[in-house]
């Protein structure tokens, strides 16, 4: 990330920040946020700006909303609601995205505030790119930071065009994503599966041209495999296609076969008679899609090649769907797919899941869906410890403050830690010192234990607490102490 500026690399005190966060969550029938994930997964770059004292600006899409303005079923009301209660202060919901009314509500605020602006895509301009919509977001804000991973890749005027007009920086969910990405596609583990889902090719081509030179096997899921079956003389019926880009589907697929990559393409797929959940179903060869039907899942038989393939790996990057997974009747082959990356992950393999990709993977004893992340090893290194063990030691924290000459790790301390690590983003070097600054160490101890300096382990400190929103060693283990993970 050196040619990218990120948020620690400036103080926002006082400054307006137009923040592009990625809040598209699904909402229950009594109203409320189903799966906060995402806004989760935005809670350490909300908090260090707040923590800088800036006025935050938070600006989401929800849904397919028409672009023609308000559309209740689409409102970011659910989400402000939530929102309000994971950052524990209130939330300022502006009806309008720009104009009088939201100029006004951003006047109003102080420092420390947020206000979240209605779904970005109640304006058609949004996804145009229009240059003067992106002005007049930008006319909002003194800076723009983009933490909307699942979005960076579209020219939109909340993450393409708003850049052009303000300072822009990456937030740490962004920062954390790209670094992940870059390091698996400059160096994976062997074999390296990438599983591409969503709907449109002509969204996807860049990405899957660029995985057919790093990958070994590329799986293709959710509408967009249509188009490479009407590529291979196959009938799709009503399915969603893209006739214009059938052509280059099937350059790709002889790409593929150029490079000896193994592309795996649906054999049998769930097809219905309308693009509901109460639907009549039924599960097809991809060489008999009724005429009439549509499809919207891969079938049980594609579901478990592709679970086949995933298991070999030792890096694995997904992203989007293998369907229609909102609904229930359209979610197997999802939930096979993410239980493969689940099992793949669990073995300590090396995966990255970007996009819708994080709302489907689910760890195996039945916790919560996970953000995007790296595995890594479960323990701290021999290296960095000077052990060959890490020995239970209870109770959870070390009676004094003053740092053992070895790290006394209990198993509950361990998986707290990590835990806090995933819920706030933390780096895996952050982790290391969180765990070592919860058992007492010194700045001085940790830099010693981790072969850094001082300095060093001051700068990481000083991210974990803005990451976390917290600010000292005894709010650190007051929040370990209190809350089971």
């Amino acid at each position: 990330m050196a040619d990218i500026k990120t948020i620690d690399d400036a103080n926002f005190a006082g400054k307006r920040v137009l923040v592009r966060v990625d809040f598209n969550a699904p909402v229950g029938d009594d109203g409320a946020v189903s799966d906060d994930t995402r806004l989760r997964a935005a809670l350490p770059t909300i908090n260090k700006l707040i923590g800088d004292g800036a006025r935050v600006i938070l600006t989401s899409h929800r849904g397919r909303p028409a672009g023609t303005g308000y559309e209740e079923p689409f409102s970011l009301g659910p989400i402000a609601r939530r929102l309000q209660e994971l950052l524990d202060r209130d939330i300022v919901l502006s009806s309008e995205l720009v104009g009088p009314v939201a100029r006004e509500t951003v006047d109003a605020m102080e420092n420390g505030d947020v206000v979240l602006l209605e779904n970005i895509r109640f304006d058609a301009r949004e996804k145009k790119n229009d240059p003067e919509f992106a002005r007049e977001l930008a006319d909002l804000a003194d800076a723009y930071v983009n933490d909307a991973f699942g979005t960076a890749h579209r020219a939109h005027a909340s993450t393409a065009g708003v850049a052009q007009f303000l300072p822009s920086y990456a937030g740490y969910l962004m920062e954390k994503e790209v670094a992940t990405l870059t390091g698996m596609l400059d160096e994976p583990r062997r074999p390296f599966v990438a599983i591409l889902g969503g709907s449109k090719v002509s969204d996807k081509i860049k990405v899957i041209d660029a995985l057919l030179d790093k990958a070994d096997t590329l799986i293709i899921g959710g509408g967009m495999c249509f188009t490479f079956l009407l590529a291979q003389g196959k009938a799709v019926g009503t399915s969603l296609k893209e006739e214009d880009w059938v052509e280059r589907a099937a350059a790709m697929i002889e790409k593929a076969r150029e490079r000896g990559v193994s592309l795996l393409l649906p054999t049998d797929v769930v097809v219905a008679d309308a693009f509901a959940n109460d639907a009549k179903i039924e599960t097809v060869s991809v060489d008999d899609i009724p005429a009439d039907m549509m499809g919207l899942d891969i079938g049980p038989e594609t579901a478990a090649l592709y679970a086949e393939a995933i298991a070999m790996a030792k890096s694995v990057f997904w992203n989007g769907p293998m369907g229609v997974f909102e609904m229930p009747s359209f979610e197997a082959g999802t939930r096979r797919v993410a239980e493969a990356v689940a099992a793949v992950q669990k073995a300590a393999f090396e995966a990255v899941a970007a996009a819708q990709a994080e709302r489907c993977i689910k760890c195996t004893d039945g916790c919560s869906p996970q953000r995007p992340r790296t595995l890594r090893n479960a323990t701290l290194s021999q290296e960095a410890t000077g052990t060959t063990g890490v020995p239970d030691a209870p109770p959870l924290f070390p009676a004094s403050a003053d740092a053992p000459s070895t790290p006394m790790v209990s198993d509950e301390l361990r998986s707290r830690v990590r835990a806090m690590g995933e819920r706030f983003l933390l780096s895996d070097r952050e982790v290391d010192v969180l765990m070592l600054y919860a058992l007492g160490y010194t700045q001085k101890k940790v830099g010693e234990a981790l072969h850094i300096t001082p300095a060093t382990a001051h700068t990481h400190i000083k991210r974990i607490y803005g990451k976390c929103g917290l600010h000292s060693r005894q709010e650190i283990l007051e929040y370990l102490a209190t809350y089971g993970f």
